[in-house]
């Protein structure tokens, strides 16, 4: 299912675009509201979603806390902090260029039918802060309740997460036939295929800059590191999991490495959190999207407070298909204005470039734990730091 997504997803959207025509108007109310309800679910149990996956990471985390995991997640933090400022900057770039949609004039537009609205208990952000602490606190105080507690997290995690994934098509379906009531789907398919390049052509720019300067600018070491990473980039397209790839991206990382131990010691601790890709898609998808919606775009500082957000609830994202959206929706409505409508195309959006982002995702890893060799010259890792490779590999692989 997992693998299967973005084709699935791909057959519901020209299905629901297709036939929606055919449909009377109370069954396309019916499938909106369906939409809605689910939707409202999602938001509903997000905030136990990420609190669980920050509370397993924090807690894990905390009993093998050395030097060596606060400078790689320091790092970590400000390598996807600066993406999504770099993002910010393509985004805005490309409210400049004819990739946004015109909006059609609505003469009828779609209500939805049995609607069922949960209410939001907590603030997203609350829940990041609490499971942070949480997990910090039983790490360092209770080690051994901290792994029960983990596992049984962890278990809870999957079955939302393989709900979610279920839920996703019918979630996307009723969104899709309301934009082809009013008219927008034709649009999106016509003119999102520039979004698309943008995306990718900003990303692998980026991308293959840190390649560069991890080789000193050397053309033939940086064809090398590409290349040793491309067996890991294409099982992370098939699979649409970095976590999934991690074995070939260590074996890549280790051929390219000056200091292949300390390279490979940091990929298990990144892999789940720094998401390149993601930081680069997410916000220009945003950007793009806010502007066809004809809202106006973030201010800097607003901007600024939206990537702080991000950024941490990265720490949150788990490492399946769509996974890294899923998250972002209470963020997205809470710091930029997402409508529901909004969300659903974002996601969608998202799901569709899977492969092409976790390539991204994974190229990044692999750069980024050169780089970091590049800055600390050790020949050898010291015991904890193997120790933590580890626990890391166990906590995120």
């Amino acid at each position: 299912m997992f693998r299967k997504m973005p084709v699935v997803l791909l057959i519901c959207i020209l299905a629901a675009a297709t036939l929606s025509p055919y449909l009377s108007e109370y069954c396309q109310s019916l499938l909106y509201g369906l939409s809605l309800s689910l939707k409202s679910l999602i938001v509903f149990l997000l905030p136990l979603l990420v609190f669980s996956l920050l509370c397993k990471t924090a807690s894990e985390l905390a009993q093998s806390a050395s030097k060596w995991v606060v400078l790689v997640l320091g790092a970590l933090c400000a390598s996807n902090f600066l993406s999504t400022l770099l993002s910010y900057t393509v985004g805005s770039f490309a409210g400049a260029l004819p990739l946004s949609i015109g909006l059609p004039d609505v003469k009828d537009s779609l209500h939805p039918v049995g609607e069922l609205l949960l209410p939001k208990w907590i603030d997203n952000s609350y829940a990041m802060f609490s499971g942070l602490v949480a997990g910090t606190f039983l790490g360092l105080v209770r080690p051994s309740l901290a792994k029960h507690v983990s596992r049984w997290l962890d278990g809870g995690v999957k079955v939302c997460l393989k709900m979610f994934l279920f839920l996703i098509p019918m979630f996307i379906i009723g969104f899709v036939v309301k934009m082809r009531h009013e008219g927008m789907i034709e649009l999106i398919l016509r003119d999102y295929f520039l979004v698309f390049a943008l995306v990718a052509g900003s990303v692998f720019a980026y991308v293959f800059f840190l390649y560069a300067l991890a080789g000193c600018f050397r053309k033939k070491t940086f064809m090398a590191s590409v290349k040793n990473m491309l067996p890991a980039a294409m099982a992370g397209f098939g699979s649409m999991s970095s976590a999934a790839s991690m074995p070939l991206t260590l074996l890549g990382v280790e051929k390219s490495a000056k200091n292949p131990s300390l390279a490979k010691s940091t990929i298990p601790i990144t892999v789940n959190i720094h998401l390149i890709g993601d930081c680069f898609a997410i916000p220009i998808f945003a950007l793009t999207i806010l502007k066809s919606f004809g809202m106006p775009d973030p201010s800097f500082m607003q901007y600024l407070v939206f990537a702080f957000y991000f950024v941490l609830a990265k720490f949150s994202v788990a490492a399946v298909p769509g996974g890294g959206i899923l998250v972002m929706i209470p963020i997205l409505e809470s710091y930029l204005g997402f409508s529901g409508e909004m969300a659903s195309l974002i996601t969608a959006l998202y799901i569709l470039f899977d492969p092409v982002i976790t390539v991204a995702n994974i190229l990044g890893n692999g750069a980024f734990a050169l780089n970091l060799g590049r800055v600390f010259r050790r020949e050898k890792v010291s015991n904890n730091s193997s120790t933590e490779t580890a626990k890391s590999q166990e906590l995120l692989g």
